[in-house]
């Protein structure tokens, strides 16, 4: 309080000094009244006037204090004190990995039929099917000339030829037979003048390959072409009617380049399917290399080295004739599922792309093609 001159008395009221009185303006406490008794009735005017500012003042202060973070934050938390109440945090549900599927392995023949076997190196891979497939019509070819040959290039096959030709079965083994050249497997059931009808209900070609160290990709892609499409004109006037051609390859880079699809159309072949060869499903076959086992250049003991070619990812082509009924060996007698598939730029001889009907069977493995990086020198006929 000051004075300003005789009989004036100004206050100098504030909202923090109002709130040293009562907390309701309506019940102000007898300070006021004091005050009140002491001024005139022109000073009690300028004193109502104040404690109305003062009073809007702290209603404004209380509303935005009301709405302001703090509050926010005690009603999320609750109605008490204290730290407000989190929200629980949801955390993404992680997908759980699917188990990879392993399907059962196919196998392209049945033991009572015909089986015509290209390339087979050490003749491990004749040795399974004779031993523990049962097949008892199979014809097993090496390109070596003869047993000591073939003996030097593999000297553990005088095991594996023990159970491929045992007396109680026709299977034999045939030295010297090339993939490019050999004669085909006919007969004639009209007698002399006849028409010749093939021999073979499957033919197989593991891991064809013209062997040789040459770096050059080109040329290695361009032999082993030429290569195959010698041996499917030759494979396909060999087949029976309704008869198949399997052959199996690594998947990626080089043998994607030998398109060996486009190779088989030009012999009147198509594919009728494709899966993923397991070498798991032939007890005692292992791939070797066409050049025959490592050997140390000054000893010329065998190295045994690391190639593990039964372990690399392959697939396995079943090739049948354009205009033949497929007849599927048995226990394969799935119902074929057809689709379109959209041929790409290059596909066609021409560079164009079409459509086409793909062939596959329930529970064919379609997996992506993975890039191969072993040296072509290390790649085996088996």
């Amino acid at each position: 309080m000051s004075k300003s001159g005789p009989g004036r008395v100004h206050f100098i009221l504030t909202a923090r000094s109002l709130s040293g009185w009562n907390s309701e303006f309506g019940k102000l406490g007898p300070t006021t009244s004091i005050i009140r008794s002491r001024m005139g009735k022109k000073g009690g005017g300028r004193l109502h006037q104040a404690q109305k500012a003062a009073k809007q003042s702290l209603q404004q202060g209380k509303k935005q204090k009301s709405q302001g973070p703090a509050a926010k934050r005690h009603k999320v938390g609750g109605s008490g004190g204290g730290i407000p109440k989190q929200q629980p945090h949801k955390q993404a549900k992680k997908k759980a990995p699917q188990p990879k599927q392993h399907t059962e392995p196919v196998i392209p023949f049945s033991p009572e039929e015909t089986i015509l076997l290209i390339g087979e190196g050490d003749l491990s891979f004749a040795a399974s099917l004779a031993a523990h497939h049962g097949c008892t019509n199979l014809t097993a070819t090496v390109l070596e000339k003869n047993i000591d040959e073939l003996a030097e290039k593999y000297p553990h096959v005088h095991a594996n030829i023990s159970k491929i030709c045992p007396p109680s079965n026709n299977n034999k083994i045939l030295y010297n037979i090339d993939a490019r050249k050999f004669a085909p497997f006919v007969r004639k059931p009209g007698g002399v003048g006849s028409p010749t009808i093939g021999l073979m209900d499957r033919i197989i070609f593991n891991f064809p390959h013209v062997g040789g160290k040459s770096t050059d990709v080109n040329r290695q892609v361009r032999y082993n072409q030429e290569m195959l499409v010698d041996f499917f004109k030759r494979a396909e006037a060999s087949l029976s009617p309704g008869g198949s051609i399997i052959v199996t390859l690594f998947e990626g880079e080089p043998y994607t380049l030998w398109n060996v699809r486009d190779l088989a159309r030009h012999s009147g072949l198509q594919v009728e399917r494709s899966f993923k060869f397991q070498a798991g499903a032939y007890p005692g076959y292992s791939h070797v290399r066409t050049l025959g086992v490592l050997r140390d250049k000054k000893s010329g003991e065998i190295t045994g080295g690391g190639w593990k070619g039964e372990e690399r990812s392959a697939r396995s082509y079943v090739f049948v004739r354009k205009d033949d009924r497929y007849r599927p060996p048995r226990g394969d007698q799935q119902q074929v599922v057809r689709r379109k598939r959209k041929r790409g730029a290059g596909d066609g001889e021409d560079g164009s792309s079409s459509d086409e009907e793909d062939e596959e069977y329930p529970g064919d493995d379609v997996e992506e093609e993975e890039e191969g990086d072993e040296e072509n020198e290390e790649s085996g006929r088996e």
